[in-house]
């Protein structure tokens, strides 16, 4: 397997490609070595998705650090690609426990990880912009102290807390993470092209979107073209696969028959499609 330097040299350079890359998430070690099989080229993991396998809500302090890393772990372990950790907000409030956050993500091997400036309180949902710029330059002095490369995002959650002016909003947090340090810069919710655009053109660092959002989300190539160097999915994969479960499960509780199994992959294709990497053909 690659070390956390070579998998994070690799990631660097998709971010410095003139094309957009899909990041997608996997949920555990059978979809993240599916993912690479197919032929991507990084992952992400999901706290979402996460959240939901340890039957906990999707919400702050719900999923502890070392849950979250132990989870992360297996990710890594599972494929030779660079993985990013979706770490939530550093699983702190300061900036010593973000800092805590990514030295643990560097030891097992991440190539990179994203840090929030959501609270997860009601009542104020957003750390004090300036507060939050100090998180994410905790967490690059951490990594830099580490004596590792580590490709830091810092993410500005105004879209998503009901924040009434979203985007200036975003664009100015997005802007003091970049002084502070981080290396890819990310405003989760983005659902129009001129919202992208505009994130775009503020800043000088590589921009992630989820992809996906919004009523009519923007295409791959739509976002490549406006700018954007990295496409994650967040809990979309892991919802995919929840809707299908759900939906079958459910037609056979209502007194539906096995016809759908003739359309499911069957065990063999399944097990082939997520060997490891060096037992793996391309699933068809």
């Amino acid at each position: 397997m690659p070390t956390q330097a070579e998998r994070t040299a690799a990631f660097r350079a998709l971010h410095e490609a003139s094309s957009a890359f899909l990041m997608p998430n996997p949920f555990d070690v059978g979809t993240a070595r599916l993912l690479a099989n197919l032929g991507f080229q990084a992952l992400a993991t999901s706290s979402a998705a996460l959240a939901f396998a340890l039957g906990k809500p999707d919400q702050a302090a719900a999923v502890r650090r070392d849950e979250a890393i132990a989870h992360l772990a297996g990710i890594v372990a599972a494929t030779s690609l660079p993985v990013n950790g979706d770490l939530e907000n550093g699983f702190g409030d300061s900036p010593d426990d973000v800092a805590e956050t990514v030295r643990q993500a560097i030891a097992v091997g991440a190539a990179g990880c994203s840090i929030e400036d959501a609270t997860g309180r009601d009542d104020d949902p957003l750390y004090d912009a300036e507060f939050a710029a100090e998180r994410i330059r905790a967490g690059k002095a951490a990594a830099v102290a580490a004596g590792a490369d580590f490709v830091l995002t810092g993410r500005a959650e105004c879209f998503l807390t009901g924040h009434p002016d979203p985007l200036p909003e975003a664009i100015r947090r997005l802007r003091l993470f970049e002084a502070a340090g981080a290396d890819v810069l990310y405003a989760p919710g983005l659902s129009t092209e001129d919202d992208v655009r505009q994130i775009v053109r503020s800043v000088g660092v590589p921009v992630n979107v989820l992809g996906g959002f919004g009523p009519a989300p923007l295409t791959l190539a739509q976002l490549s073209a406006l700018g954007v160097r990295r496409i994650s999915l967040g809990s979309l994969p892991h919802r995919v696969a929840v809707d299908a479960f759900f939906s079958r499960m459910r037609s056979l509780c209502n007194g539906s028959d096995f016809t759908f199994v003739a359309t499911v992959m069957s065990g063999d294709a399944l097990a082939q499609a997520a060997a490891p990497e060096s037992n793996a053909s391309p699933p068809q």
